[in-house]
């Protein structure tokens, strides 16, 4: 496999409990789209919700292994990347989760520009 930037081929779990994290959008805790037409706004939003999720289940970004990336079609390639300026904020970047990149045609809302789920061991 060729060296990997910025995410990891393998990541193994020995042991405790795998929590899946669902698809997070730039939802509030009210149910207010956050950032509208904005990628890297909705991109902070949906690390500070996967944030949360992890809290709730008694974890840290420390514990993600996996994040899936959804990013809709009409993204910029200029902007492409941003997920890791914001995700380098959460993730220990020498440690680096496994990851896939899907670019798709449209999420469940047009507002969303991008969704990204987790996989974290505790």
């Amino acid at each position: 496999m060729p060296k990997p930037i910025g995410y990891s081929h393998v990541v193994e779990v020995t042991n405790g409990r795998i929590v899946y994290i669902s698809g997070q959008v730039a939802m509030d805790a009210s149910g207010n789209v956050v950032g509208k037409n904005d990628y890297p706004a909705q991109i902070e939003q949906i690390f500070r919700n996967l944030d949360t999720g992890l809290q709730a289940a008694g974890g840290s970004f420390r514990n993600v292994v996996k994040l899936n990336y959804y990013i809709v079609e009409t993204v910029e390639r200029s902007e492409f990347f941003a997920y890791r300026t914001v995700r380098d904020k959460y993730v220990d970047t020498a440690n680096p989760p496994a990851a896939t990149v899907v670019i798709v045609k449209g999420l469940f809302m047009p507002e969303f520009l991008i969704e990204i789920e987790a996989v974290a061991a505790l």
